[in-house]
């Protein structure tokens, strides 16, 4: 079977360098191992992906020379097979409704930093620090009667008693370094969050549960989400998925030293198209000249 690669963009924002390096070296790759590339589309944040910037994803790749295979899979479209792979960890016992809101967890966080600081992520957000897994199952049917709010947390504890020696091979290279068999740690980010009462899922579980569907064999992606595999590879265990390889990539920095993003509104490749730059000049400003 040939490699099978993938570049996933959400359509929350227009693409820029950083997302042409990510592009280019899967189409690279692609080619260089006569494999495949698919494009998928993360639209399942409803707020905020929209369908211009989804219409401008096609128009910049296909301005950069990249071709890919058809059809491309939209995240919104398969929520089913999502919802599939919750109800599995919910068999296993491994999910929990948490009711608190983003500003109730600032709280809670609060709190407990009085007594010192309170544990963090490998991105810098604080762990979960409520008490939802306390609660009898009355009072969570009692709650999500009532319409509150909530997200389904994996309990990371128990998930991690079930799966020992976790690992992945890292063909790339990690932010330190990291090469080879890299031993994972999922402890280190707590009770993610796998889904919300109004989307069946989550970054975490989708990815792994689409990586899987459409045969993705070898998955690079930037450096800023080397240590999320660790959470990848605790839930392909658990939903007896395959193993893909990995190679993270380093990240293009504007010139404070940030990694680009939408957020930060970094120049978009519409911007630099329209300023005359071509896709040859692109490839030379992320190092791929």
């Amino acid at each position: 079977m040939p490699p099978v690669f993938r570049f996933a963009p959400s359509p929350n924002g227009f693409l820029h360098l950083g997302h042409a390096y990510s592009a280019l070296l899967n189409f690279d790759r692609a080619r260089e191992t006569g494999g495949l590339l698919l494009l998928r589309i993360e639209d399942i944040d409803a707020t905020r992906c929209r369908p211009d910037y989804e219409t401008a994803i096609y128009e910049d790749l296909a301005w950069l020379g990249i071709a890919w295979e058809t059809p491309v899979r939209r995240q919104s479209e398969h929520l089913a097979d999502y919802r599939a792979a919750l109800e599995q960890l919910s068999a296993l016992g491994l999910v929990y409704p948490a009711f608190e809101s983003r500003a109730e967890i600032a709280t809670l966080v609060a709190a407990r930093e009085v007594d010192g600081p309170w544990p963090r992520d490998p991105d810098g957000a604080p762990l979960y620090p409520g008490d939802a897994k306390s609660l009898s199952a009355d009072e969570r049917s009692q709650l999500i009667a009532s319409g509150a709010p909530y997200a389904l947390r994996l309990d990371m504890a128990a998930a991690c008693r079930r799966v020992a020696g976790l690992s992945w091979n890292e063909l790339g290279e990690g932010p330190d370094g990291e090469r080879g068999i890299v031993p994972a740690r999922p402890e280190a980010w707590g009770d993610v969050i796998l889904a919300r009462k109004e989307t069946p899922t989550s970054y975490h579980l989708s990815v792994v549960v689409d990586d899987a569907l459409q045969g993705v064999s070898e998955i690079v992606r930037g450096q800023d989400l080397f240590h999320a595999t660790a959470v990848h590879r605790l839930l392909q265990v658990l939903l007896g998925l395959p193993e893909p390889a990995y190679r993270h990539h380093r990240l293009i920095r504007d010139e404070a030293g940030r990694k680009l993003s939408k957020s930060g509104r970094s120049t978009g490749l519409r911007d630099l198209r329209a300023a005359g730059l071509t896709p040859a000049a692109i490839r030379q400003l992320v190092g791929l000249g």
